[in-house]
């Protein structure tokens, strides 16, 4: 009785042995008598005891892998240190077990050697600047390379780029001369362009000084031609004014019917208003001569007969 319960005990755990589940974004490789049988997805699946084994579990998810930095040579011979970061996935669990023997050293020995080719044709400035170009290269050579080995590349990143020190610290004066010789140029633009602006002002300041001026002078001149009109204007009124009186008198004293002698001592007055001590020479006509005679005489008679009084 004994016996059978012990019996019947291995039995139960050599069929749960053999039962087997593969968990999501896994693969087993089966193996009977030692050669490739199967390949178990995600599920349920039962193993013959002794004559079938589980040769390989793979992951199915994307791995990452950061190789150590790699010596690589330039085509102008500058050895630096590079080291990658390499992304892949396993697409058959097949190829993958049985078609490399070390498939994570296989890939780290064909990424160093892929990428000493691609740099050693590269000089050390282009290498540096030229990363995405290095990636795309590495990435289909791998993916290419590691195809029958059931791997997918999916990315190639360069890492790191570590030149040597002495290249370093010539790089490092380069960019500190480089930066210099901006702040230079960025200086020299702001100041020409501060010589722009004020030279801008000026001009535009002798630009409304000159319009002003200008302006000035205009109004000035319509102010000196409104003053000449205004007394050209009062002139011309005292001229009117004085003919004006002139014809007034001269009715008047058509009017009044005067006499000859009359109308000649008006006119000897009138030349004597027109001497006004300005006059150097003045010609009298004969009529008027005879008349001052005639009133000298009269003048002359009067003052004798005062005397006699």
């Amino acid at each position: 009785m004994g016996f059978i319960i012990g019996f019947l005990v291995v039995l139960i755990l050599l069929i749960l042995s053999c039962i087997k589940i593969v968990p999501q974004a896994n693969s087993y490789v089966i193996e009977r008598l030692g050669a490739y049988h199967a390949t178990w997805g995600v599920g349920l699946h039962l193993k013959l005891p002794m004559i079938e084994r589980i040769a390989k579990r793979v992951s199915l998810k994307e791995q990452v892998v950061d190789f150590p930095p790699q010596p690589v040579i330039t085509k102008d011979n500058v050895t630096m240190q590079i080291d990658t970061v390499v992304y892949f996935q396993i697409t058959d669990p097949k190829l993958f077990t049985y078609g490399v023997d070390m498939p994570m050293s296989a890939i780290e020995n064909l990424t160093a050697t892929t990428l000493r080719n691609i740099i050693g044709d590269m000089e050390l400035d282009e290498s540096l600047t030229s990363r995405d170009v290095i990636n795309t290269q590495m990435r289909s050579i791998l993916d290419e390379a590691t195809d029958p080995w059931g791997i997918k590349v999916n990315r190639v990143e360069l890492k790191n780029i570590i030149p040597p020190s002495g290249i370093r610290e010539a790089m490092e004066k380069q960019m500190k001369a480089e930066r210099e010789r901006r702040e230079a140029i960025l200086r020299a633009e702001g100041e020409k362009k501060s010589a722009v602006l004020v030279a801008e002002g000026e001009k535009e300041s002798r630009i409304l000084q000159a319009e002003a001026e200008k302006q000035s002078q205009i109004l000035k001149a319509e102010a000196e031609k409104e003053a000449a009109i205004r007394i050209a204007e009062g002139e011309a009124q005292a001229i009117l004014e004085v003919q004006k009186a002139t014809a007034e008198g001269l009715r008047m004293l058509n009017e009044a019917n005067p006499t000859e002698k009359v109308v000649a001592i008006k006119s000897l007055e009138a030349f004597g208003k027109a001497a006004d001590g300005k006059a150097t020479k003045i010609i009298i006509p004969s009529e008027i001569q005879g008349l001052a005679g005639l009133v000298t005489s009269i003048k002359e008679l009067a003052a004798d007969s005062k005397e006699e009084k």
